[in-house]
């Protein structure tokens, strides 16, 4: 029987690009997604994966998803935490609602998604867990002290929760991608993207959502069972350590 997977951000960006490649791998994939129910819809005309709607950022609301779609599809065996949100600005005229906001979607999600299914998980001594940070989590990034304070906050979760779950056969790994050509991205001027962006990347170009989402397929395979508490950077190069 196909291993249930749940793409948290599943339907657009490079958790639509996860969801599609986890499908594709065999498994029974459900995409989680917050608000936009028009990309959410197209989305899964598209591909046939059953999306479901709620604020990551609220426990109850995801125990009642997640139970849902236990029910329907069956038991949650790989869990990608990847949805997460922007409210950029410098510290010193940032808003407390804008800090909160972050924080919440970005890092208390992986608590609140993960929490109702790694109990199952430990029963059943099987589980792959994969957290999508960024390159801004390790480096830090001008009017962004929100974002990568959660981001980093990603990966300390993830080593955490790796030690605690190895004896039960579950691994825990976090990906940091760097620029990917997403919307948000995609929208950057073109000569701010030649002339301050691409020359820091040592490959010469932005990575393709479908790269993360292959190393998120590796992970949630049985052969990456040895691979756990880890962070792999998908940058081009950009930093490297």
């Amino acid at each position: 029987m196909a291993r249930v997977a749940v793409v948290s951000g599943g339907t657009r960006g490079i958790g639509a690009a996860i969801s599609k490649a986890l499908k594709a791998a065999g498994y029974k994939v459900a995409a989680n997604y917050a608000g936009n129910d028009e990309a959410a819809g197209a989305f899964k005309a598209e591909t046939g994966i059953p999306v479901y709607k709620w604020d990551v950022s609220n426990y109850e609301a995801c125990a009642s998803g997640l139970g849902r779609i236990a029910q329907e599809l069956g038991a949650v065996e790989i869990l990608v935490n990847n949805a997460g949100i922007t409210r950029d600005t410098m510290l010193h005229k940032m808003k407390p609602e804008q800090w909160h906001e972050v924080i919440n979607t970005n890092l208390n999600s992986l608590f609140n998604m993960t929490r109702p299914v790694i109990e199952g998980m430990r029963e059943r001594g099987f589980g792959r867990v994969v957290n999508i940070s960024s390159i801004n989590g390790q480096r830090g990034q001008l009017g962004q002290t929100n974002y990568a304070a959660s981001k980093a906050g990603d990966l300390g979760f993830t080593k955490a929760l790796a030690r605690e779950s190895a004896n039960k056969g579950i691994t825990v790994n976090a990906i940091c991608p760097g620029y990917i050509a997403t919307e948000m991205v995609k929208a950057i001027p073109e000569d701010f993207m030649k002339q301050k962006i691409l020359p820091v990347i040592p490959l010469g170009r932005i990575g393709e959502p479908e790269e993360v989402a292959r190393c998120v397929v590796f992970l949630a395979a049985d052969d990456a069972g040895f691979i756990t508490g880890s962070t792999i950077s998908i940058n081009g190069g950009q930093i490297m350590y």
